[in-house]
């Protein structure tokens, strides 16, 4: 599995697939952080979800075995350890792809565009350290509403869930200001031609220390970055203004309205055109 525009909307469990699944409408106190539906799934081939246009954040708490899943534009690995973040409205994808049963936490929220999501484009994409806490709170959430489903109980378990969502989904940069200067510098400024060479002497590093923050931290590379930041703000404009996709492109760096055409398609899923027709 390779290309982005081979995807199509899907829902496949297979036959040996186990799930534990709770949605809003049974449980009314996930209404209170805008979780749409939480579970734990066990997976085995056929397993396979695609979401072209999802409306809230994703999150991903892998506690064994390996899949696969589509972030940033690409296919990615996914081992025990751990934790996959995905903006709302970008292409979500993920399967089982091996024999062993791969186990993980999830949870999916509810995000109109007007909402501030709890995954954004300054979170981390694929956080190592903190999966062991989202299914420790999720298992006790899962005896609790297997069992006696007291509401105050119910409430606690949903608030530590989402808190340790919102805080593994923080800007990483907190602690860097040089790099978060950086970071909101490129922000107001996407229209420049960023190189990887300016990008470090803006942070006061070189280019392959950069690289090194980048990557550990957050998941991409500083030019990976740069693009996600642009197609964040290309998103917004699709969804908020009619300018031509020209204008568009433009605005957030890219002179050619194919390449930028290209780049959203790969990143969000759908063609810049197809996407603003949903919004």
């Amino acid at each position: 599995m390779s290309a982005t525009d081979e995807l199509i909307e899907t829902t496949i469990d297979g036959p040996r697939t186990r799930r534990w699944v709770v949605e809003a409408r049974e449980c009314v106190e996930m209404t209170t952080h805008r979780i749409a539906k939480l579970g734990m799934d066990e997976a085995l081939p056929p397993y396979r979800r695609v979401r072209m246009k999802p409306e809230g954040s994703f999150v991903l708490a892998c506690v064994s075995g390996e899949g696969e899943i589509m972030l940033d534009g690409r296919w990615q690995r996914v081992k025990p350890g751990m934790v996959c973040l995905a903006p709302p409205r970008v292409l979500n994808a993920f399967y089982a792809k091996s024999r062993e049963r791969w186990c993980f936490a999830w949870v999916r929220y509810d995000e109109p565009s007007f909402v501030t999501p709890v995954v954004g484009a300054a979170s981390p994409v694929m956080p190592t350290a903190h999966a062991d806490e989202i299914v420790r709170i999720m298992t006790g959430l899962r005896a609790e509403w297997e069992g006696e489903r007291e509401a105050r109980l119910i409430h606690h378990w949903l608030e530590l869930l989402h808190a340790t969502i919102r805080r593994i989904a923080q800007p990483w940069w907190r602690q860097e200001p040089r790099v978060a200067k950086l970071w909101a510098d490129v922000e107001q400024d996407l229209m420049r031609d960023w190189t990887l060479a300016e990008l470090a002497h803006r942070s006061h590093c070189s280019p392959e220390h950069l690289r090194r923050l980048c990557l550990k931290e957050l998941g991409r590379s500083p030019m990976q970055h740069l693009t996600c930041l642009r197609m964040e703000q290309a998103r917004r404009f699709l969804e908020t203004e009619n300018d031509k996709l020209e204008v568009v492109a433009a605005n957030v760096g890219y002179a050619n309205g194919a390449i930028f055409s290209r780049v959203f398609k790969r990143w969000v899923g759908v063609a810049p055109g197809e996407y603003r027709g949903r919004a």
